[in-house]
């Protein structure tokens, strides 16, 4: 089973193994001369009779080939793992740069645990194949003509026998192996799905124990589980059927090559040592095609594993990781300009904007507000250069936007989400995201300004007292204060806030408020308002309904209307009261 797109990462360490395969080939020329020294030592012990100080040297001659047989197997190997250890590492490093480059707006239809497996669990299945299965596919082929080259100019009929049952192995590995191949599949599919539901309860624990649904999801997975067991246990049983098939095989094949070179010796028609060493070699004949047989299962997950891996890396890049890199001309002051721009997600024909058309000038707070669905998501997204408009313009300071480095673009945006997501470390590091190279001075001073230097100096170390993942040593106002020192500390002349303050109690809200009233003064703000104490803090309100602009001015020009914003505005007051 050899993979084209695997081959081709195999090119990457070809010196690897090519050593490999020479090694191996060294180990072959071993075996020879270790039968055929074997087979001499014998002969003159039993037929001539010689004493062991005149076999002495025979002797340690096979100690030596034997040794150094065991030495050129464990170099094999190592060389063989080397190899293998650096695709792996190139492949799950190329798999995480193209998920990263995929942005969070793929990551949102992918589940989770099903892509931390294949990271891990995938890319380890690919071991056996590289160390394995692809050196052993080569030696397979090797070995038995380097004995085939000592046994034919010695006796004809055991080299006629080598040569016409040796296909047949591989034959009913194949065979075999074309059965298998759907149970592995399998396999891997429940696996994965086993992975991601499992990794989904942990995360969705709170929910569960809520609702009381924790103990039905037991019952789910340990069906899984089931499933899972079942599967493996299909392709074990098929993979111990191929052994014995393998096996019996190589078994019937020698036991002819024996009883010809037996009834010949028998008649005295061929010398003891030549029928000795000949008995010696079949086994070793057909052992690199038995070795064959037991790395092909293995090397079939692998290749199963593979098939999902390139399927991820399939999977095009958004257009701004291909766009231009000029940089941001930027000096703390940026005018943003849309025209016409337009956005349809992949697998919708339902445009999420459509002909969308605004400004964003310089230290201009301008909310977003409209029902669920009019688009406010979509705009942060093609702000953030996630995703890239179907049709219109964006404009920064006079230069479009696709004509800016992405990376050089997201450092002049600061996004404040919802829920902001705070990684396993320190509090100094979850804040020193926004500028790795800051010091702690600095790192202080955002929190200072963030209203979080007060209760991070309570907690135990301070800013060095590790959160765990998702800060769950935080509560949710702490959480939100981290992630504005974050802001603070990047400085960034554009700032995207999806109402922040969402879920705090009114004493925290208002520490939050104040802190982010501190990080908008003299920016450019977009905000994506659902409540009218934080529309109230805008200079300019567009109001959004199925992915247009329908109406935009302040607020008081906007009740006035009494268009949509207007109904908005009634409907929230009226839920308020």
């Amino acid at each position: 089973m050899i993979d084209k797109r695997l081959m081709g990462e195999a090119k990457k360490v070809r010196l690897y193994l090519a050593l490999t395969i020479s090694l191996g080939l060294c180990t072959g020329l071993l075996v020879i001369l270790q039968a055929a020294t074997l087979a001499k030592v014998i002969s003159e012990v039993f037929l001539n009779h010689q004493t062991l100080s005149q076999v002495w040297n025979g002797l340690l001659l096979l100690l030596g080939v034997i040794l150094l047989r065991a030495l050129v197997s464990w170099l094999t190997e190592v060389i063989a793992q080397r190899a293998a250890a650096q695709i792996k590492s190139a492949l799950r490093m190329q798999l995480l740069q193209h998920v990263l480059s995929l942005g969070p707006v793929h990551a949102r239809g992918e589940r989770t645990g099903e892509l931390v497996n294949l990271m891990t669990e995938g890319v380890e299945a690919l071991e056996d194949y590289f160390a394995r299965y692809l050196p052993q596919v080569a030696l397979a082929a090797l070995i038995p003509l380097l004995i085939l080259f000592f046994v034919l100019p010695i006796d004809l009929t055991s080299g006629i026998i080598l040569l016409f049952t040796a296909p047949l192995i591989p034959f009913f590995m194949i065979l075999i192996g074309k059965w298998a191949d759907h149970l592995t599949k399998k396999q891997w599919d429940i696996m994965s799905r086993m992975s991601a539901h499992f990794l989904d309860v942990l995360q969705g624990l709170t929910t569960l124990k809520i609702f009381g649904r924790s103990k039905d999801q037991v019952r789910v997975i340990a069906r899984i589980s089931d499933d899972f067991r079942k599967t493996t246990l299909g392709v074990l049983r098929v993979a111990f059927l191929s052994a014995l098939v393998l096996e019996l095989l190589a078994t019937i094949s020698t036991a002819l090559v024996a009883v010809a070179l037996g009834l010949r010796l028998v008649y005295d028609r061929i010398p003891f040592q030549e029928a000795f060493f000949l008995l010696l070699l079949a086994p070793e004949f057909y052992l690199p095609l038995r070795n064959l047989g037991s790395q092909f299962h293995a090397a079939m997950a692998g290749v199963n594993a593979a098939n999902r891996i390139f399927e991820v890396l399939d999977l095009p890049l958004p257009v701004t990781e291909g766009l231009g890199q000029q940089a941001c001309p930027s000096n703390g002051q940026l005018h943003i300009s849309w025209q016409n721009v337009s956005f349809t997600y992949s697998g919708t024909d339902q445009p999420a904007l459509q002909e969308c058309s605004f400004e964003l000038l310089p230290g201009q707070v301008v909310a977003l507000v409209g029902p669920s669905g009019a688009g406010k998501t979509t705009i942060a997204q093609l702000l953030l250069r996630f995703i890239e408009p179907s049709g219109g313009t964006m404009a920064v300071n006079g230069i479009s936007l696709q004509q800016l480095g992405a990376a050089d673009w997201r450092r002049q945006v600061a996004f404040l989400p919802q829920h902001p997501y705070l990684f396993y470390g320190t509090v100094a590091a979850n804040i020193g995201l926004g500028r790795p190279e800051a010091t702690l001075a600095e790192i202080e001073a955002a929190a200072k300004l963030a209203g979080a230097d007060r209760f991070i100096n309570e907690l135990p170390q301070g800013y060095q007292t590790p959160v765990g993942e998702g800060g769950t040593r935080l509560s949710g106002g702490q959480a939100q204060r981290v992630a504005i020192a974050r802001a603070f500390l990047k400085d960034a002349p554009l700032v995207i806030l999806d109402e922040a303050t969402t879920g705090l109690d009114p004493a925290t809200e208002e520490l939050v408020q104040e802190a982010l009233s501190r990080l908008m003064r003299g920016r450019t703000v977009l905000l994506i308002a659902h409540r009218l104490s934080t529309i109230y803090q805008a200079d300019h309100i567009l109001v959004l309904d199925q992915g247009r602009v329908v109406e935009q001015g302040r607020h008081e020009q906007l009740l006035a209307r009494q268009g949509l914003y207007h109904r908005l505005v009634t409907a929230y007051r009226g839920e308020s009261a």
